[in-house]
């Protein structure tokens, strides 16, 4: 009885600490979010002001890189004449649709090789082969056959994304930990189960560079023949030589990846805590 009541009165503060430490720990995290992002604004708030002191003192040449204030007000003239956000509008949708097909078809591509085995053995040569292939090279050809609309540049978008998320996928079954399949399958799952629950959340470290290469594929798209998007934007603010309009493009092209990525990680967040039980680390 004496060995018990020690043995309680020396856990019990112990356990104690540890959620002490664990709130602490906490609070620590969460101050060095806040931290960061205060950081992040505080650096954009600073190059914007360097950037307007030197184009107002004149230690840049305004007409290159014209200023923070042009390109706002230029913004501003765009966005109330509907050009800007039909241009920014054009550019998501073929993004986000290049994506998700490029996404989609990769994932199906790369866990099949988990699923049969002699799939595998057939098709990765031509795996390799396609990921060759410069995938930008086939913009022209795209044109050509689905038009200078819509159609093209999703289709661009999603040969971007179709084949590296592909390998990423193949790369992350084959390190898929065995015992952990094992394990489930003396449980009682089925295979279908065991796919969706560990095989699958592989997919989601492509996530992030596909949604940044499918963004990269419609711009590319938009470059070369297109009547709306941002890129065909740049391109014509370029052929007028209107510097302060190809800066608005770029920057709210910047704006918009970067909308876009913090997306895809809070998608990725999502999707592992309702999929994932296991990811060897």
């Amino acid at each position: 009885m004496k060995k018990e009541a020690y043995e309680v009165e020396y856990y019990e503060p112990k356990s104690v600490l540890a959620m002490q430490a664990d709130r602490r720990e906490e609070k620590h995290r969460r101050k060095q979010k806040k931290g960061i992002r205060a950081g992040r604004i505080l650096l954009g708030v600073a190059i914007l002001l360097f950037w307007e002191v030197s184009a107002r003192l004149g230690w840049i040449d305004d007409y290159y890189w014209s200023s923070p204030s042009l390109i706002a007000q230029t913004a501003i003239v765009q966005w109330k004449e509907k050009n800007l956000a039909y241009d920014i509008y054009f550019t998501s949708m073929s993004t986000i649709g290049g994506f998700l097909a490029g996404t989609l078809g990769g994932a199906v591509l790369g866990l099949s090789f988990w699923w049969s085995k002699t799939f595998a053995k057939i098709f990765e040569p031509y795996l390799v082969m396609f990921n060759a292939i410069p995938k930008l090279a086939l913009a022209p050809i795209l044109i050509v056959l689905f038009g200078i609309g819509f159609s093209s540049k999703v289709m661009l978008a999603f040969l971007m994304t179709v084949i590296s998320c592909a390998l990423a996928t193949v790369s992350g079954v084959e390190n898929v930990d065995e015992s952990m399949e094992t394990l489930l399958y003396s449980l009682g799952a089925a295979r279908w189960q065991v796919f969706g629950k560990v095989v699958l959340p592989w997919m989601l470290g492509s996530l992030r560079i596909n949604i940044s290469l499918a963004l990269a594929g419609a711009i590319v798209g938009e470059f070369i023949a297109s009547g709306h998007g941002l890129g065909r934007m740049v391109i014509y603010a370029g052929t007028i030589l209107d510097t302060t309009l190809v800066w608005v493009g770029v920057i709210v092209l910047s704006l918009l990846a970067m909308v876009m990525y913090f997306a895809v990680v809070e998608l990725e967040k999502w999707m592992t805590e309702h999929l994932a039980i296991y990811r060897k680390a």
